[in-house]
């Protein structure tokens, strides 16, 4: 009998610890580049930026999702012609937090720009609805031989970068 009962909670016991995934990959959020159709669903034909509604570039849209649905996405700005020519160029969609280069950005909507140095891109992000600043950081040049784009959000598993240009910052998703 007690073979018996013994054989039964060995059994219980391996059950229980095979079929319970760990806590681990229950939390951890997979991303990956987002399709174009979530990206025209999540980013806007005109951006709303402090009391204006600037039109954006579609082509040039670029982000990542993970595996619960969040985005972290942005589009160049056509400014011509707006008063933030000059001091924004991009607006982003953020889901989730996110940090660029040593700035934390809790999700919502923010708008960056930059100016150019001898070797590098000074970006400075904004809060899109106020324009008050959250912070500047410097984008390095990539490595010959990477290809040029306007604005491109790489998933964290190829490179964790926006590249602007031929410029990059590096970026980290809090988990």
């Amino acid at each position: 009998m007690r073979k018996l009962l013994f054989v039964f909670l060995v059994i219980v016991v391996v059950n229980c610890v095979c079929c319970i995934p760990p806590l681990q990959a229950q939390t951890r959020s997979i991303w990956r580049a987002a399709t174009p159709e979530e990206l025209a669903s999540s980013l806007p034909a005109r951006a709303p930026v402090e009391k204006e509604r600037i039109e954006t570039e579609m082509r040039t849209a670029s982000g990542i999702t993970n595996s619960h649905g969040k985005l972290i996405a942005g589009i160049v700005l056509i400014t011509a012609g707006y008063s933030a020519d000059g001091k924004y160029s991009h607006y982003l969609v953020i889901q989730a937090p996110i940090n660029i280069s040593g700035i934390t950005l809790s999700p919502g909507n923010y708008v960056f720009g930059w100016s150019r140095t001898e070797d590098a891109l000074i970006v400075s992000f904004y809060d899109a609805a106020t324009g008050a600043p959250r912070g500047t950081a410097t984008a390095h040049r990539l490595p010959i031989g990477t290809r040029v784009e306007s604005f491109r959000l790489w998933p964290p598993t190829d490179h964790p970068l926006l590249q602007i240009g031929r410029f990059g910052l590096t970026y980290t998703l809090p988990e």
